[in-house]
């Protein structure tokens, strides 16, 4: 069965709401959890399913994830196993971008069926969740089912920012709305007891599907000018046929925002967070770096999560990410932040000159505070800087940073001054 199935990833549009953090890089590359790519959550959980064989569909700053995809997804000559990617490309039949999820597919179809199939399985490159998707394979063959949408219960007031559905008893979908703000009523679902218990009483798309490979070829070339599974191919599809709802009730998040990606990273430090990086039946795959191990100096810690390679003279971490190669500077003390880490080591020759220049190195300084902010990959962070975001800061964009819901984001590679206060 599962050998029957291939797996596309969307690589998402210009991804502006998770802007300054893809300003030059995809959403499906953003760093997460310290060691990890927002692309390694959907690409693991196939490979726990199963599925090997894999297209990421990209277009706009794709370099990056290209290059991690390059350097991470390595498998036996002797495999059938891949992970491709499938950038957007000007053909004779079409000079243009990607215009919305379907015509991402449509345009890449030829490329996907050269390859043997029965199922295709659609996901989204942005969202954290550790899901089985066999099962969703198999409820999908047994319900003789032409198209399957993954569906997760929400609240009343999560669920203006969904596509919301009904079903019948046999849990196929009779009707869909996308993001209703008003009637919400009329579109309450039996979502099982426990659901209920915790006032989860819609059905939202979770913008995972199962297609059958001849009715997703059909209806793609049947309907050029729908461009979107979600505002289009799906709700014309329940009209008419068999769209099963697969209903899932573990932890799902989608990373459409800084403040949802800022609350899934910090979310990692509790003592028994909801994404559990530490099952070993749903282990995340990423690159392997051979990193040397962390070092830490006369620091004290509390709901800390620590990559590998990280040299640590802080006096206080407090609810935070610190990602790989992390360098922080004596009596620091950082709080509810996510330090991204960088990409490099620099030597002592560097350190010297730099030093000797009287410019910030990689990492974060001396007597620094840095408090509600996410500090971005490579970024020189001098002495006795002060960053202290919340709701008292305005947002916006401010040249090397920008303020998103309270939260600073110190942008990628940035370089800040001793003594900086935001």
């Amino acid at each position: 069965m599962i050998d029957k199935v291939l797996g596309v990833i969307l690589g998402g549009g210009q991804g502006s709401r998770l802007s300054p953090l893809t300003q030059t890089r995809s959403k499906p590359a953003v760093p997460i959890a310290g060691k990890y790519r927002l692309v390694d959550i959907p690409i693991s959980n196939c490979l726990n399913s199963g599925i090997h064989r894999m297209f990421v569909l990209t277009q706009f700053n794709s370099a990056s994830l290209n290059k991690h995809i390059k350097n991470t997804y390595h498998f036996s000559h002797f495999s059938k196993a891949f992970v491709d990617i499938l950038a957007a490309e000007q053909t004779v039949e079409n000079a243009g971008w990607f215009q919305g999820t379907a015509d991402a597919v449509r345009q890449c179809m030829h490329h996907i069926v050269n390859h043997e199939f029965d199922y295709i399985l659609i996901l989204s490159g942005d969202q954290l969740y550790q899901m089985d998707f066999q099962e969703m394979i198999k409820a999908h063959i047994e319900k003789e089912a032409e198209i399957s949408i993954a569906t997760i219960p929400v609240n009343a007031k999560d669920a203006t920012d969904f596509g919301i559905l009904k079903t019948n008893e046999e849990n196929m979908i009779t009707s869909f709305i996308e993001k209703p703000k008003m009637g919400l009523e009329d579109w309450v679902s039996d979502t099982g007891a426990e659901m209920q218990a915790e006032g989860r009483n819609f059905l939202a798309s979770m913008g995972i599907y199962v297609f059958n490979r001849d009715f997703l070829i059909r209806i793609l070339n049947e309907n050029p000018e729908e461009k979107d599974f979600g505002k289009e191919i799906l709700p014309r599809a329940i009209e008419s046929n068999r769209v099963l709802s697969y209903q899932y009730e573990g932890y799902w998040t989608d990373i459409g925002n800084i403040s949802s990606f800022f609350d899934a990273n910090l979310g990692l430090t509790d003592d028994i967070p909801k994404f559990n990086m530490f099952d070993s039946t749903h282990a995340i795959f990423t690159r392997a770096r051979m990193l040397p191990p962390s070092k830490i100096s006369g620091t004290t810690m509390n709901k800390t999560v620590i990559a590998e390679g990280c040299i640590i003279h802080a006096s206080k971490v407090e609810h935070a990410v610190l990602g790989i190669r992390s360098r922080i500077g004596k009596g620091t003390v950082i709080t509810n932040a996510y330090i991204m880490g960088s990409d490099r080591y620099q030597n002592l020759e560097e350190i010297q000159a730099e030093t000797d220049a009287g410019r910030p190195l990689i990492g974060i300084g001396d007597r620094c505070f840095i408090n509600n902010a996410i500090v971005d990959k490579n970024c020189c962070i001098g002495n006795d800087v002060k960053i202290n975001g919340g709701s008292h800061l305005q947002d916006g964009d401010f040249g090397f940073y920008a303020v998103k819901d309270g939260i600073v984001v110190v942008k990628k590679s940035a370089i800040v001054a001793n003594g900086t206060e935001i």
